[in-house]
């Protein structure tokens, strides 16, 4: 560990691993923007990034670096060789692009990693600071990868012709020749599969599912929060235990009572049943935030001359909006996802939710970027809903917990 901890040592082990990141990173985002064939060079990624996290850390400024190593990297990479290998029919321009990604990838963030790292011994904390930096990066770049690559996948296959498809399956780049015939498949999936009414059908089972987990919930969770009642304790610790209970065990004793009770094949059982699997999560959820609002407000209210639910609903639940908001976003994400009771459940096209509808689609007599397309139309609403509400509830979160 003393060895470790000299920057001599250090720099280098750090720029070697990062280097390996960053080609493996290019080559895998220049291969699916290009479609040529490009792969890092695990001798020379190692190398470079060794003499470049010795060079980082003798230099005062990262865009240095940077100049530096776009005058290595740039002719090795025109040459075919260096920490990445091109295909010989790779274009000039693509090679440089690779070169200069490589370079930017690799100087900018190692200067950051290595902020600090000097040649002689390093303190525990300099060295320890050191790993934490490479470790945090090597965590962004592989959790990016996770979620982009799939979802860049998914929707170049979505935007292929049949031709192309069956031609090279492998190739994701787009065919801007073709113009809107692009969303062709998208076009034939509302128009031939009604798509459009299955996004329809999701849409109110989720909200629906939604407003009858909150009218269960709310009084509930209120309930394991505030009250004091026989059994209070076991019912908490039972609340989560519902909902581990994995739900291909209930599937069968779900599909019998349906089926004799004639829900089966109707959005009414649906909805019924859906929300037997957010009620528990959503209790959990919001007793705990009920739990850490200050009792004196309510209890001010009650000395007031409120009723209980008064009381809950003029004080509790205006509160509690970020976590109604939080709950209710969750829920409609689980339902709006559902496929194993929907596919169960639902036989009749017309009453399909979207998961089962691109389920339909996994078919061989249905073009693969039919499938694409459905799922990429299941999974950008819920998406974008997310990403446009997160930032909202967090401040809503953060504003509640300084007024308290």
């Amino acid at each position: 560990m003393s060895i470790l901890r000299r920057g001599a040592v250090t720099a280098p082990i750090l720029g070697a691993l990062w280097m390996l990141v960053v080609t493996t990173s290019v080559a895998v985002v220049i291969s699916f923007a290009t479609g040529e064939a490009i792969r890092p060079s695990l001798g020379w990624s190692l190398l470079y990034g060794a003499v470049a996290g010795v060079i980082v850390i003798r230099l005062s400024a990262a865009w240095m670096g940077v100049l530096a190593a776009l005058a290595t990297l740039a002719p090795l990479a025109l040459a075919g060789t260096g920490p990445l290998v091109m295909g010989e029919d790779m274009g000039g321009v693509a090679r440089i692009a690779a070169a200069i990604l490589a370079a930017a990838g690799a100087l900018g963030p190692l200067h950051r990693i290595l902020d600090g790292v000097h040649l002689g011994a390093l303190t525990r904390h300099e060295f320890e600071n050191a790993v934490i930096r490479f470790l945090t990066g090597l965590g962004y770049v592989v959790f990016t990868a996770l979620v982009v690559i799939p979802f860049y996948v998914m929707v170049m296959t979505s935007l292929k012709s049949q031709q192309a498809l069956l031609q090279n399956p492998l190739d994701f780049t787009i065919d801007f020749a073709r113009g809107w015939d692009l969303f062709r498949s998208y076009h034939e999936l509302v128009r031939d599969f009604d798509f459009a009414a299955y996004m329809w059908t999701s849409f109110h089972v989720s909200v629906l599912t939604v407003i009858i987990t909150l009218l269960f919930a709310i009084p509930g969770a209120y309930a394991v929060a505030r009250l004091r009642f026989r059994g209070r304790a076991a019912l908490v610790r039972s609340i989560l235990l519902i909902y581990m209970v994995p739900m291909i065990v209930l599937a069968l004793p779900i599909y019998i009572a349906f089926s004799l009770t004639g829900l089966r094949n109707s959005l009414l059982g649906i909805v019924m049943i859906y929300p037997v699997t957010t009620i528990p999560v959503a209790l959990y959820m919001l007793q705990g935030y009920f739990r850490g609002l200050p009792a004196e407000v309510e209890e001010a209210g009650l000395m007031d001359g409120l009723s209980r639910l008064a009381v809950i609903w003029k004080i509790t639940l205006p509160l509690s909006l970020p976590a109604l908001a939080s709950v209710s976003l969750y829920v409609f994400m689980i339902a709006w996802n559902e496929f194993l009771l929907a596919f169960m459940l639902l036989d009749d096209p017309s009453k399909f939710t979207l998961t089962r509808g691109v389920a339909m689609l996994n078919s061989s007599e249905i073009p693969r970027q039919h499938l694409m397309a459905g799922s990429v139309m299941a999974t950008v609403p819920i998406m974008v809903l997310f990403l446009g509400l997160e930032r909202f509830m967090t401040k809503g979160l953060a504003a509640g917990s300084v007024k308290g």
